[in-house]
């Protein structure tokens, strides 16, 4: 074969490289570009004067089920607004997506987070026919702190207060179905963790976060259980589906494995999907949120009674 017939075969077959890179570029950001309406900065709730706020992500096609997304890394929360790449397979599905943006500890602390994100659910569930959801079916999910609170609005959310002053806190704050990666279930046993302070007090890079009282270990003792998911599982536990990498140092795995045993031990459904070599994140997480859309299509859309806590707490 010539020399010229080569150098035309090699750049066919580079331009053929060159469109298929373009076509796959091009469908993946078709795919994470998802058509939707945007209403930012709707107030939830105020702390200390601050309105804490969620933005409001609308698919062109509802399905009529909701998904509160928790915005929280670190117990912080941006208000930049949250990414629809993030959530596109949620939106492609047609679950309208509500960020929740909470206080950012220190100047909050866990403890009042957790009240505040709870509190968001209650919003969403009191204007939910607003929104064209169905108030009796919503999800929650979030990665590392977002997980974590994702988890205690499982595990502690329920009926609202019958006779509180304002109707939303009247609302429960009940979820029927939680997707989250890489969360911290058991504050008081942070076992192989890197935040481990080894005398069995509060991470060591958050101390701050649960207050100027979380140093003194007997106090801790009952801050710390408060806040830990695994605590508060119950018979009505909502579904559960967790990801998580085995080569996380930060929160390892052990805190999902613990968690799954105890609720499986309540007779409760949950599943743990474990990404081999994986730390705390990894790039292909973007793609994992199908996981969790599937797990929202099972137990948002699929048949069967709504879970409910079963009381307030």
């Amino acid at each position: 074969m010539s020399l010229r017939r080569v150098l035309k075969l090699t750049g066919l077959v580079l331009l053929g490289l060159l469109l298929l890179a373009g076509g796959v570029a091009g469908g993946l950001w078709w795919y994470f570009s998802p058509a939707h309406e945007l209403t930012r900065g709707v107030k939830y709730s105020s702390r200390r004067g601050d309105n804490l706020v969620l933005d409001v992500l609308k698919p062109r096609r509802p399905n009529g089920y909701g998904v509160l997304v928790m915005v929280s890394g670190s117990w912080k929360s941006s208000r930049e607004g949250l990414h629809p790449a993030m959530v596109a397979p949620l939106l492609r599905r047609g679950y309208t997506v509500f960020a929740v943006h909470h206080g950012s500890q220190p100047e909050f602390t866990v403890m009042e987070i957790v009240e505040d994100v709870r509190r968001a659910v209650r919003f969403v569930r009191y204007h939910a026919r607003e929104y064209g959801v169905n108030p009796d079916r919503l999800g929650v999910c979030g990665g590392s702190s977002g997980g974590h609170l994702s988890l205690m609005i499982a595990t502690r959310g329920g009926p609202g207060r019958e006779f509180a002053p304002d109707p939303v806190d009247r609302a429960s704050d009940a979820v029927q179905a939680v997707a989250v990666f890489f969360p911290v279930t058991d504050l008081l046993n942070l076992g192989k963790s890197t935040e481990n302070p080894g005398d069995g007090g509060p991470p060591k890079s958050f101390v701050r976060a649960f207050g100027p009282e979380s140093t003194n270990l007997a106090v801790w003792r009952v801050l710390g259980r408060e806040v830990s998911p695994i605590y508060h599982i119950h018979s009505n536990l909502p579904p559960v589906l967790i990801v998580h990498g085995d080569a996380d140092t930060l929160v390892p795995l052990e805190q999902s494995e613990w968690f799954v045993a105890r609720a499986r031990a309540a007779g409760r459904e949950v599943q743990l999907v474990v990404r081999p070599g994986k730390k705390h994140g990894w790039l292909t997480m973007l793609w994992d949120i199908r996981l969790f859309a599937d797990w929202f299509d099972r137990h948002l859309r699929g048949a069967g009674a709504p879970a409910q806590a079963i009381k307030a707490s």
